[in-house]
This record gives C-alpha cells, sequence and structure tokens, in this order.
C-alpha cells in the first residue's frame, strides 16, 4: 500500500472517529506530497521523495518542539509531540544507535575518509543510505565522532 493511500484511509478513519488533530496532520502532509508533486511536474511521487517530505514534516515540528519548549508554551508543546507522534507512524523503522554506528564505519571505510577534512564526502555517501531512517543530526555526530 502507498504512502497515499494510508493516508487517504488513515484520513477517512479519523474523520469516522473525529479525531480532528489526527485528520489536521494528514491533510498537512497529503498538502504538502501535493504540492511537491505538482512542482516536480508529475502525477505520484517516488517513495523516495515521499520520504523526503515526510522528513521535512517530522524535522519542521521537531524543531517547532524545541522553539515551544524554550518559550514556555506547554500548550503548544504538547500539541507538536501528538503530531509527531501522528508523523512517526508514516515514517519507516528508525536504526538503532548501534545500527546507524555500524552503518557510519563501514561508511567511512567504503569513501576511504581519514580525516575531518572528509567530513562532506562521508555525509553524502551516508545520506542516502539512511533516508527517513535516521536524523540527520545523530548522523552528523557519529560521523564526526569517528572522523578524528
Amino acid at each position: 500500500m502507498s504512502l497515499l493511500d494510508r493516508l487517504n484511509n488513515d484520513m477517512k478513519q479519523a474523520m469516522r472517529a473525529k479525531d480532528k488533530e489526527k485528520l489536521s496532520v494528514i491533510r498537512m502532509v497529503k498538502a504538502s506530497l501535493q504540492n511537491e508533486a505538482i512542482q516536480l511536474g508529475v502525477d505520484t511521487l517516488e517513495e523516495d521523495d515521499e520520504l523526503t517530505i515526510l522528513s521535512r514534516e517530522l524535522k519542521q515540528r521537531n524543531d517547532s518542539l524545541d522553539e515551544f519548549k524554550s518559550a514556555g508554551r506547554d500548550d503548544l508543546v504538547e500539541k507538536m509531540e501528538k503530531e509527531i507522534e501522528i508523523l512517526k507512524v508514516y515514517m519507516p523503522e528508525q536504526l538503532s544507535e548501534e545500527e546507524l554506528e555500524e552503518l557510519v564505519k563501514q561508511t567511512i571505510q567504503e569513501v576511504n575518509a581519514l580525516s575531518k577534512k572528509e567530513f562532506g564526502k562521508v555525509m553524502g555517501a551516508i545520506m542516502p543510505k539512511v533516508k527517513g531512517k535516521a536524523d540527520g543530526a545523530s548522523v552528523q555526530k557519529l560521523v564526526q565522532k569517528h572522523l578524528n
């Protein structure tokens, strides 16, 4: 089942259950997917593009969550946390810390990186492998840790 089909089914269920928050999040994600498809000039997006959009939506909400926490806006913090939980359902299973670290080590060996100067080369090689499965900031920290 494609992401759009899952979203449509979940949207119908949210309407029946009168779950306004879930319905709102699903509609926002669908709108982002449709806008991206229009921008790219295609009818349907590739799975890779869908993952990129989902990751972007999740990152935006995580950034907002951090801002709301620092501003002491507990009402908005709770709302963002709920939206993040709803979005995580559509994301692929996240890599564990150990799996991610192993992947970083393998990628460093693959590109023969020896120093921090080759950080960009390593990041360029690893990010497509972990797309949607790991946070970019976590990957960045691990790559920096192993390139010393």
